[in-house]
């Protein structure tokens, strides 16, 4: 027999804590805005994203001041054939002259499920000087048009304030999973 106390604390286990739902809420939304502004500057990218594997959205700001910067974001990793959700936070080291605030979204597209798993289980981390010029194209073969490749069967978009990135620089960027956000009830 369930006493009164121990059916509530049951109750209470079941129910999605409402502080962890609203940041998956918004951080789909997130996710949701940042591809329908991806889509209309740049349609091909529908495409590639809906023909790879999965796809990953953050929402990342930055600041820098004098000679370092840091910068924190988060977002969500989509299975293209499960739909399975994993959400993520990211996190980056800056080492030179600057100052400024940034806010900029990112854009992975992966092309296989070894690619999309390594990201998600692994983690990724981008370290030292890695500046990635976009390439043109039409999607298809080598390249993703407004894509840059950042690895092998990975491709990156970077969205600004002014629309797509000419040139996407990360330095020290590691992305991870979000515990909090990815509890089983």
């Amino acid at each position: 027999m369930l006493s009164a106390g121990s059916a509530s604390n049951t109750l209470a286990q079941s129910q999605p804590d409402p502080k962890i739902e609203k940041e998956r809420i918004e951080t789909r939304k997130m996710a949701a805005d940042t591809l329908k502004r991806l889509y209309k500057l740049q349609p091909a990218a529908r495409s590639a994203i809906a023909n790879g594997a999965g796809y990953a959205v953050f929402s990342n700001k930055g600041v820098k001041i004098l000679l370092s910067g840091s910068g924190k974001g988060q977002g969500i990793a989509v299975n293209n054939k499960t739909k399975a959700e994993t959400f993520m936070k990211m996190f980056e080291l800056q080492v030179g002259l600057g100052i400024g605030v940034k806010k900029f979204k990112v854009i992975f597209v992966f092309e296989s499920d070894k690619a999309l798993a390594k990201f998600i289980d692994s983690g990724w981390e981008f370290g030292g000087q890695s500046d990635a010029a976009i390439k043109a194209g039409d999607g298809k073969g080598a390249s993703i048009a407004g894509a840059a490749s950042v690895s092998d069967g990975v491709w990156m978009y970077q969205l600004t304030d002014k629309g797509i990135a000419a040139e996407i620089t990360m330095k020290g960027t590691k992305y991870y999973k979000d515990d909090d956000l990815n509890k089983k009830l």
